[in-house]
């Protein structure tokens, strides 16, 4: 037993001596931790932005889809054929139509 702390007796004064080392092991130590921890938050914020950019392009492609049934959706021929189609609509002969003249 008096052996065990004789050794770890030897072995602090042995680090005390040499504090200035020690200290430079932490602090590199320190630093390559560091080190570690950025490049895993640039990772994480990389594969976030591809992520976002992804669902980006998701709604680009859902927005002109969209755009496409808007204008196939309100094309003149096809209001036309719906209202004479579904409701019985016709154009008004040129005798049936009124003109109104505000004063």
């Amino acid at each position: 037993m008096t052996q065990a702390t004789n050794l770890t007796k030897l072995v602090l004064l042995d680090l005390w001596q040499h504090k200035g080392l020690v200290l430079m092991g932490v602090i590199n130590l320190s630093c390559a931790f560091g080190v570690i921890l950025t490049v895993h938050h640039a990772r994480q914020g990389t594969i976030a932005l591809e992520q976002l950019l992804e669902h980006q392009d998701q709604l680009q492609v859902e927005y002109r889809h969209l755009l496409l049934e808007e204008n196939a959706l309100a094309e003149h021929s096809r209001i036309e054929r719906l209202a004479s189609n579904r409701l019985n609509m016709v154009r008004p002969a040129p005798e049936q139509e009124k003109v109104v003249r505000l004063p």
